[in-house]
C-alpha cells in the first residue's frame, strides 16, 4: 500500500482492512528492525521506507517510536502464546504434556531468533517498556495457567513433587533454550563447536527436555 492510498483529509482514519494490513506489515519490519539495532539504533525513516509508508502514518498508529517499540514486543509475545495454546496440552497426560511444551518452547526459540533478540534488548532496558503493558502481561498468564494445571494434575497422579511454584518452572523451561539461542554464537566461537548444527540441536533439545522432567518429577 503506498502513501498516497492514506492522503486523504487530514485526521481522517484509513479503511480498516487497509489500516489493519498496513500496521501488520508495519510491525513485521519493525520487528527486524529493532532485533537488529535495538530501540536507540533503529530509525523511524528506515521503518517507513521498507513498508513503503510515511511517518507520518507509523506516528498515526503508534503515536512514537517507543510506541512502535512496545507494539512490537506485544506482537512477538501474542504470536508465541497463540501457537502454544494450540498444544492442546490438557488433554495430554502431565509427563507428555511437560514434554510438549518444553520440546515446542526449544523449537519455537531456535527459529524464532527475532524473538530472543527482542526479549535480550528488553533487558537490556531493564523490562521498562513491558512494565507498560497489561497485554504482556495478560498473555503470559496464559503459559503459567496451562504450566498450572500440568503440574497439578502430576501432583494429583503422584507423578510431580510437591514444592515447586508454576512460575519456577517456566523459568526452568525457558532458561535453557533461550540460552540455546542468545549464546549460540559465543559458545560456537570459543569451543569452535557449529552449535547450530541440526544433531547438536537434537542432543540439545533432548537433554534440555529431560533436565525439566526430572527438575519436577518425585
Amino acid at each position: 500500500m503506498t502513501h498516497e492510498a492514506f492522503s486523504t483529509t487530514a485526521g481522517t482514519a484509513p479503511r480498516s482492512h487497509d489500516a489493519e494490513a498496513t500496521r501488520r506489515d508495519i510491525i513485521e519490519v519493525a520487528t527486524e528492525e529493532f532485533a537488529r539495532n535495538g530501540l536507540s539504533g533503529s530509525r523511524i525513516d528506515e521503518i517507513a521506507a521498507k513498508t513503503k509508508t510515511s511517518k507520518r502514518m507509523i506516528y498515526y498508529y503508534f503515536g512514537d517510536k517507543e510506541g512502535l517499540y512496545l507494539a512490537v514486543l506485544e506482537a512477538a509475545y501474542q504470536r508465541i502464546r497463540a501457537i502454544e495454546a494450540e498444544l492442546d496440552l490438557e488433554h495430554l497426560p502431565p509427563v507428555e504434556a511437560l514434554k510438549t511444551l518444553v520440546e515446542f518452547t526449544f523449537d519455537y526459540q531456535s527459529t524464532h531468533e527475532d524473538f530472543i533478540r527482542l526479549v535480550m534488548i528488553e533487558n537490556i532496558h531493564h523490562g521498562a517498556y513491558l512494565r507498560k503493558s497489561k497485554v504482556v502481561q495478560d498473555l503470559n498468564v496464559t503459559v503459567i495457567d496451562a504450566i498450572r494445571d500440568i503440574y497439578d494434575r502430576g501432583r494429583r497422579e503422584g507423578l510431580f513433587r510437591d514444592d515447586l511454584d508454576p512460575i519456577d518452572i517456566h523459568y526452568a523451561i525457558s532458561a535453557p533454550c533461550f540460552f540455546n539461542v542468545s549464546n549460540r554464537a559465543t559458545f560456537s566461537n570459543i569451543f569452535k563447536r557449529d552449535m547450530s548444527a541440526p544433531e547438536a540441536l537434537k542432543r540439545r533439545r533432548a537433554s534440555i527436555v529431560e533436565m525439566v522432567v526430572r527438575y519436577v518429577m518425585r
